[in-house]
């Protein structure tokens, strides 16, 4: 008989199942629920954020506001509708969100026959001119710009938006691709085109300081092509992360949109001398698809795991209350011990912490808490409390790695753990990055390494890992070549990094000549 066991049953357990390994999508979407982060609506397409998700996009937005109004920007509110026409001033806007578009077409219900013959409420009142749901709010915004907008001490107007904006999405995955999303957009107006230009670029440092010091998620910073640009910008410019199946997610974009939009929405000043003259206008913005990109960062097997800077919460207490008569005086030690990290301060706030005393296993509070990412776990038994010491696990640790520390130095050092947590998590990422970070110096090494589409497409139904990762190439940007690249190899120009020196080559494509390398990946 033999010696050699059965790889199933040598296989570790794991909290999740599917692992990475097995079937990465699917393990991406049981992350979500697990961690009770968000679930599918009754609507299709659409997500319910639930509480543990939603505080997490509350601390994501607490962080830019202020990032935002520490740049000088004001938040403002404009309307969910916007006149058709309003998009059809601005042709390759119209043009790049026309399919993703919802139309309202009426504007009441009536008591009607159905298109089964079945009696129900039907659609009346048809509206003189259809209103598209917000999937983006240049135009409609410009519109109010062009009356705030008169001289030249009007500007620079910089205003940002906290909204939901809807595009209407075929596949859809929670936090990544949704019909109705959540996001802050950012609207700028300036005098001249040097002044937008750095309002543009200032706006990327923003979005990539966030990333990589708050979500742990190194990025890069880049220059779109032609082809990937935000319809009727001049230049587009991104934040891109790898993810750990090595597939790219576009983070953030920073629009640089010349006078396109100020010319469609009329934004004029009068200078000093009172020339008039069309100001120069940018774009930016985050949204709910930050919180995917987390997940598929820093998860794991067992669940996620939290950058501690932006988690819900920092530190679970579980009381141990087994013996009846020791029960209260355990709790209340908790309670003491919550009370006291409360009062420290961490990250823009103070250091959150949940009591678990449900009546429910411990065993199941523990897994519980683990696959929700909660940094840090301690439970507290009577002998704990004894010893005034506390019994502690880490999140980004094997959860069966505790330790017994005193109380007195728990607290004094929980914010050098959490930051230490903090640290580790981008360190991890980052050397994931760049072991799957390739300088590649001709198609058929590129062809290498990212295999055809089909095996792209096996992969995503049900695979791990996808071939690639980023691939720097010398490349003469060319829409054609991108098309071809995008369906033979599900492959995108992510971007032309902004870092590093110019380095003259050939494109590896057409045998052109090239200044830069620029960034290819599978991609979101």
């Amino acid at each position: 008989m033999s010696n050699q066991q059965n790889p199933k049953q040598a296989a570790p357990q794991t909290a999740i199942t599917p692992t990475r390994a097995q079937d990465y999508p699917e393990w991406y979407q049981q992350v979500v629920r697990a961690a009770d982060l968000a679930e599918t609506s009754d609507v299709r397409g659409c997500m319910v954020i639930k509480p543990w998700g939603y505080a997490l996009w509350e601390n994501i937005q607490r962080t830019l506001d202020k990032m935002f109004k520490d740049t000088g920007h004001k938040n403002a509110y404009f309307p969910l509708f916007i006149p058709l026409s309003y998009f059809e001033k601005e042709a390759e806007h119209v043009e790049g969100f026309a399919k993703e578009c919802a139309v309202v077409t009426h504007h009441r219900l009536s008591p009607g026959t159905k298109a089964d013959g079945k009696p129900g409420l039907i659609p009346t009142g048809e509206l003189q001119e259809p209103l598209i749901v917000r999937p983006t709010s240049e135009t409609i915004i410009g519109a109010s710009f062009a009356k705030w907008v008169q001289s030249y001490r009007d500007l620079p107007l910089l205003i940002n938006q906290w909204a939901n904006v809807v595009r209407w999405e075929m596949r859809t995955r929670l936090f990544l691709r949704t019909a109705e999303f959540l996001w802050q957009e950012g609207h700028t107006a300036h005098a001249t085109s040097q002044e937008a230009m750095d309002e543009t670029m200032k706006m990327l440092e923003v979005y990539a300081d966030f990333a990589e010091n708050w979500m742990a998620m190194p990025v890069l910073k880049g220059e779109k092509t032609e082809g990937e640009r935000f319809p009727g910008a001049v230049n587009t410019y991104c934040i891109e992360a790898l993810m750990q199946d090595r597939k790219a997610l576009q983070a953030g974009t920073s629009h640089f949109l010349g006078q396109n939009f100020a010319h469609a929405s009329e934004i004029k000043f009068s200078d000093a001398e009172g020339k008039v003259s069309y100001a120069w206008t940018t774009s930016w913005g985050v949204s709910t698809r930050l919180i995917g990109g987390m997940i598929m960062t820093h998860a794991d097997d067992d669940g996620m795991v939290l950058p501690p800077r932006l988690a819900p919460a920092h530190v679970v207490i579980i009381p141990v209350t087994h013996k009846p008569e020791t029960a209260q005086a355990v709790l209340d030690y908790c309670n003491k011990l919550a009370a006291d990290l409360r009062r420290i301060p961490y990250a823009g706030r103070t250091v959150e912490v949940e009591v678990d005393n449900r009546d429910i296993r411990g065993g199941d509070k523990t897994w519980q808490w683990i696959k929700k990412g909660i940094p840090v776990r301690v439970e507290i038994g009577p002998r704990d409390m004894e010893q005034d010491s506390v019994f502690m696990a880490r999140r980004d640790r094997a959860h069966k790695e505790k330790q017994a520390v005193k109380r007195e130095d728990f607290t004094a050092g929980i914010v050098n753990l959490l930051e230490e947590m903090q640290s580790g998590l981008f360190a991890r990422a980052k050397a994931h990055r760049e072991e799957n970070t390739r300088r590649i110096d001709s198609r058929a090494e590129f062809e290498a390494f990212f295999g055809a589409r089909n095996e792209a497409e096996a992969e995503g139904a049900g695979g791990g890992a996808v071939k690639g990762g980023f691939a720097l190439c010398h490349y003469a940007p060319d829409p054609k070549i991108e098309e071809e690249l995008k369906a033979k190899f599900a492959v995108t120009c992510r971007c032309i990094p902004l870092a590093g020196a110019d380095e003259p080559g050939t494109c590896i494509f057409s045998g052109k000549p090239s200044a830069r390398r620029a960034v290819f990946a599978k991609a979101y």
